[in-house]
């Protein structure tokens, strides 16, 4: 991997990561950076991605409702989406947002977005993973805007510091702008083995650093070394690019991926994108934009982050983030509890009647209700939700998918 610097950047990292998140993060411009004069507010766009199969929260989550759609995080009335694009408003105002997400999802995806335009939902046929998802958005997007610089971030993570999020993203766009392929980098809390790290390079420009290497999920012993180390950040999903650049970079190692792009682009042109979309997309090289690109690229930043991040990934994480009682129960309204402790119930039901829940003696468990299905499992084996959804795949039960 090749490295292009800014004449004045340092040449070499010296020390730990913590200095650019704790030094100088509170120091950022909330509005109104300097990058900003260079680059039109009009140029900025959002793609958010919005697939997913809903198997981490089932029974609230389903194929046709799938996790992004739900409120499982901050406000009890906000889907995850809404918060998603509410969030970055201030930067990117609603009509410059763009959803990718599947075709059987589009109804509800507006409903939740009421103010995102239809013609910005670009509906997939079939899931082919984010290289071709983020590689058809970028052409897409360029043809109504060939300057356009474009922020891709999932729609199903949560943000507890969002004016400290902002001014990441404003960093990330601004090296973007630059002509790099930017991604965020969480700052690690903990040592996690279920995501991806990305360890830091030399610094490009203040609070920016190249990207050294992209790092699998790791064990449990490499996982603590790189917290110790302070030179790794969590990969969270979320990249920045010129649509030009990106599009340079898919030419450049995904070829295949850009000759199928460029025939929906050709058809587009002639008023004929539907049909194309359906016939190429399925046959699209189905890898990530990690693998096929970021990995490969040269000109890779990472703008290090700290701002509550959370990618939400199971009901014990919604316990976690929920307002609890004194013995540590996240419940509804009116619930009676009497000895039991650190237990979360969710009653999704639809009824106007609601129930009185009453738990004796019961701790540390999940318990969700919806009209048509009930949960009941540990806390700690939260995960394993998704065994259910393939059992009841295997028996047919659809309906409850």
């Amino acid at each position: 991997m090749a490295w292009y610097f800014h004449a004045d950047a340092p040449p070499v990292l010296e020390g730990k990561i913590e200095g650019d998140v704790d030094g100088h993060l509170s120091n950022l411009p909330r509005a109104g950076p300097p990058w900003y004069e260079r680059c039109s507010m009009s140029n900025l766009h959002a793609v958010i991605l919005a697939g997913g199969s809903g198997t981490r929260f089932w029974p609230a989550s389903r194929r046709h409702r799938p996790k992004q759609l739900l409120p499982l995080a901050g406000s009890a009335q906000e889907p995850l989406i809404a918060a998603t694009v509410r969030r970055i408003e201030p930067l990117v105002s609603p009509e410059r947002v763009w959803i990718s997400t599947g075709a059987h999802l589009v109804d509800a995806t507006l409903s939740a977005l009421p103010r995102v335009p239809r013609s910005h939902v670009l509906a997939e046929p079939m899931a082919r993973n984010t290289a071709p998802c983020i590689g058809w958005a970028a052409a897409t997007i360029a043809r109504v805007d060939p300057d356009a610089t474009i922020a891709v971030l999932p729609s199903d993570q949560f943000i507890g510091d969002e004016p400290a999020f902002r001014a990441v993203l404003e960093r990330a766009l601004r090296a973007a702008h630059d002509g790099w392929l930017a991604t965020i980098g969480i700052v690690p809390t903990r040592a996690e083995t279920g995501y991806g790290y990305i360890e830091v390079g030399p610094p490009i420009a203040e609070g920016i650093r190249a990207v050294a290497r992209f790092v699998e999920k790791p064990s449990r012993e490499k996982a603590e070394g790189f917290v110790a180390g302070g030179r790794h950040l969590w990969n969270a999903g979320m990249f920045f690019f010129r649509a030009a650049a990106m599009r340079e970079a898919i030419a450049k190692h995904l070829p295949a991926l850009a000759a199928g792009l460029g025939r929906i682009d050709d058809a587009a042109a002639h008023d004929d994108e539907a049909r194309a979309l359906a016939e190429i997309f399925p046959t699209l090289p189905s890898i990530s934009i990690d693998h096929g690109v970021m990995e490969k690229a040269d000109r890779i930043a990472v703008v290090p982050g700290s701002f509550g991040w959370n990618d939400v990934g199971s009901w014990q994480v919604t316990w976690e983030m929920s307002e609890r009682d004194a013995q540590g129960n996240a419940l509804p309204p009116g619930t009676v509890a009497v000895a039991s402790e650190n237990n979360l119930v969710r009653d999704l039901s639809s009824g106007a009647a609601r129930k009185r829940w009453a738990l004796v003696g019961v701790r540390d468990l999940v318990i969700v209700e919806t009209d048509d299905a009930v949960l009941v499992i540990p806390r700690e084996r939260a995960q394993d939700v998704r065994l259910v959804v393939d059992a009841l795949s295997a028996r047919g039960e659809v309906d409850k998918l």
